[in-house]
């Protein structure tokens, strides 16, 4: 399921310069298409030489746009800029960088940057030298100081072979940036920090007890948190990559692993989102080594972990928001209502986690968001970045600002 967020019905205008990193912006436009942006895209003369127009205008949403005179629109700078809800350009070279900040409209992407009152994302792409030129950096901080977004180049290997500053940002990178822009940012100046993920119980050095969890839901809540101005942690027991804008990763891998990190960070925070499934109970005495079929039956005594939401709960500070979430396989309200008024956390999120399209290794989810204040809000079935943005809406309405 696409997730129709921050980008459905937005249009944004994809502006690809004359480098060699142009080719990352069909991957870009593709990526924005499928989130339900219009994209429409605009060529420098020079873009031409590094990828085809027919393959940009194929992945976008219109065809590419050139020149100031080729069209049937007279004025093609102005239509673009005052009807782009953002303009991204991917890459921008040093050339393009310095026309802009000298405001020269000698092309039909400079005439549209200087038309427009759109948010821009400016996405340098160029050699290390060139990158670390005065005259580059004194231009970029120029549009900087005039509100123009700058997403800086990752370091790597560049054309012709060398590695070092000057590679044009990952698409994920890119697209958590231009998200930003186009999100309110109701979570900006709160310190966020987000579970994810199921933890592990050892029964012997090769076998766990574990659960079914696969953090997908706990990465959303921490990738819509950064989007919405959070400052994010994450908490997280899987190792798949780190939603762009996330400011700090701890890894856990069992439930006593995963209390330790919380509890050394809540108190640090404004808002706590429990959505790891954290297990309930842990062998007493692991095995030494692996146990053999050949000794017969294993005798494992169990006892249980702590529990990290009541403790969170237990030990928070004036005005923290702390998020809970019960997984559930039948009475699910109920039991997420008792599991709320038992912790004493603000919100439980009540999750099916028997339904065909809401268990733990879906893309989708279904939940029922219980509040401290009464509140009952049933959100239906969408992606888990949708569930997430729920959760977090309810979040917003619960902080208390100075």
């Amino acid at each position: 399921m696409v997730d129709t967020g921050a980008f459905a019905g937005r249009k944004v205008v994809l502006i690809v310069s004359g480098g060699i990193a142009a080719y990352k912006a069909v991957e870009l436009s593709r990526r924005l298409v499928d989130a339900g942006a219009h994209v429409a895209p605009v060529m420098t003369a020079d873009a031409t030489r590094f990828i085809g127009e027919v393959t940009l205008s194929a992945l976008a949403s219109e065809p590419v746009q050139r020149s100031m005179w080729s069209g049937a629109d007279p004025i093609p700078h102005t239509t673009l800029g005052q009807t782009a809800d953002l303009i991204l350009v991917a890459p921008a070279t040093a050339r393009l960088i310095g026309t802009y900040t000298a405001g020269i409209s000698d092309s039909l992407a400079t005439a549209t940057l200087l038309a427009t009152r759109a948010p821009v994302l400016l996405c340098p792409a160029m050699h290390t030298e060139m990158w670390e030129h005065p005259a580059v950096q004194e231009n970029l901080a120029t549009l900087g100081r005039r509100g123009v977004e700058i997403v800086p180049p990752g370091e790597g290997r560049l054309a012709g072979g060398d590695v070092g500053a000057g590679r044009l940002a990952d698409p994920e990178v890119i697209l958590a940036a231009a998200e930003r822009l186009l999100t309110p940012q109701d979570l900006a100046g709160l310190r966020v920090l987000v579970t994810a993920g199921g933890t592990s119980e050892a029964i012997d050095p090769v076998r766990v007890i574990t659960n079914r969890s696969s953090g997908r839901q706990g990465y959303a809540l921490a990738a819509e948190a950064a989007a919405r101005g959070a400052e994010v942690t994450l908490v997280t027991t899987v190792a798949d990559p780190v939603p762009a804008g996330v400011a700090e990763v701890a890894c856990a891998t069992t439930a006593a692993d995963m209390a330790h990190e919380v509890r050394s960070r809540a108190a640090g925070v404004d808002v706590v989102v429990m959505a790891a499934a954290v297990a309930d109970f842990r062998p007493v005495e692991p095995a030494g080594r692996k146990m053999k079929k050949r000794d017969g039956l294993p005798r494992i005594d169990l006892e249980p972990t702590e529990d990290v939401l009541a403790t969170v709960c237990g030990d928070r500070h004036p005005g923290q928001v702390i998020v809970g979430f019960a997984a559930e396989t039948d009475d699910v309200v109920a039991n997420a209502r008792g599991k709320l008024e038992a912790k004493g956390a603000d919100v439980v999120v009540a999750n099916d986690v028997a339904g065909e399209d809401t268990g733990f290794a879906g893309l989708t989810n279904a939940v029922t968001i219980l509040t401290r204040t009464g509140a009952e809000i049933d959100v239906p079935l969408g992606s888990k970045r949708q569930i997430a943005r729920a959760v977090l809406d309810t979040v917003a309405s619960l902080v208390e600002r100075p």
